[in-house]
């Protein structure tokens, strides 16, 4: 009798397949036939080579981006001793004239950090960093407390970036607010502090900020609005200009509104109680400028006359008188706030 090969081998197959079956219901799922045992761990191997590959891919991604961000920074070790000629901020003013059809007046002249008042570098400190003296650029403090008062109150005194952050976005940066720029303000600030001294970083600061359109510096802004040299700023003066550097083209101290004047109230305020550092802590030791580098124009004994806003103009730093004056003393007691017109 011819026995049928083809079948009796399907049949063992059958039978091969039941048994595989049973003894992957009796010793659970992980009982698999030989060849799907084996695809399984092929596909896994291909998975985890693919997992590697990309976390290899990401890793190298992050560290080109990091270095390009490093490698593309400013060099400020220069601002140690010359002071910056333009900034981002200006030319970026300077470029929004140019869209409105307009030539933006440039009027800045720039003093030493003894020739502004104690009285405004106090208001600025309050109004904006009165941490200035002890952190290294960062406030993470000032910071969380900032994004708290906006969440809480909807309204902030102070911005959360320190001095030397503000600084290093008016220096070198556009003023959007993606994570990249912001990650290269945190570095900036951080080499600023580390090139120089405490009272440089303070002194470009109050001599680039703007204060008015086509006004920068503490000396433009107070001959513009007072008539008077920064050195020769009082109080009420101080903490109006300090209120004003939120947003200059809303607030103008000279015509303030009711909400500069809250806030010139409050700064007053602030600098009673504010006791500046009788040792400042040498967090930095760049070296300064000397007085045959400085660009500036000495303030006179007699008050300058004020000076239009419709007819400034670009004025070139002079020489330095031979006698300087000497500086304003600290005022001992400060004025009691005034209280601002409710609007």
């Amino acid at each position: 009798m011819a026995v049928d090969l083809g079948a009796l081998g399907r049949r063992h197959q059958a039978v091969d397949a039941r048994h595989h079956e049973r003894r992957g219901a009796e010793l659970g799922a992980d009982c698999r036939p030989p060849d799907q045992d084996r695809r399984r761990r092929l596909a896994l191997k291909k998975v985890g080579r693919l997992i590697v590959r990309a976390g290899i891919a990401c890793a190298a991604l992050v560290f080109a981006f990091f270095a390009y961000v490093y490698l593309t920074l400013p060099d400020v070790r220069a601002l140690a001793t010359t002071n910056p000629k333009t900034t981002a901020f200006m030319q970026l003013r300077e470029r929004e004239a140019a869209q409105e059809g307009r030539q933006l007046r440039h009027y800045q002249v720039w003093v030493p950090y003894t020739r502004i008042s104690p009285n405004l570098k106090r208001a600025v400190l309050v109004a904006e960093d009165d941490a200035f003296w002890q952190h290294e650029g960062i406030d993470m403090e000032q910071l969380k407390i900032s994004i708290r008062n906006d969440i809480e109150k909807g309204q902030a005194i102070r911005g959360g970036s320190t001095i030397t952050q503000q600084l290093a976005k008016n220096l070198y940066l556009s003023p959007s607010r993606d994570p990249v720029r912001k990650l290269r303000e945190l570095i900036i600030a951080r080499r600023l502090e580390a090139a120089l001294s405490k009272s440089r970083i303070f002194e470009i600061y109050l001599n680039v900020i703007e204060w008015g359109d086509g006004i920068w510096g503490a000396e433009a802004a107070a001959r513009s609005y007072f008539g008077t040299s920064a050195a020769a700023l009082g109080p009420e003066q101080a903490a109006l200009l300090a209120g004003a550097i939120i947003n200059p083209r809303m607030y103008s101290p000279g015509h303030p509104n009711a909400r500069l004047l809250r806030r010139q109230g409050i700064i007053l305020s602030r600098m009673g109680s504010y006791v500046p550092p009788t040792t400042v802590p040498v967090v930095n030791n760049g070296p300064q400028p000397s007085d045959a580098n400085e660009e500036e124009v000495a303030p006179t004994t007699q008050e300058p006359p004020p000076i239009s806003v419709d007819t400034i103009q670009t004025v070139e730093p002079k020489e330095p008188e031979p006698t300087e004056p000497t500086e304003p003393a600290e005022p001992t007691a400060p004025p009691e706030p005034t209280t601002p017109a409710q609007p």
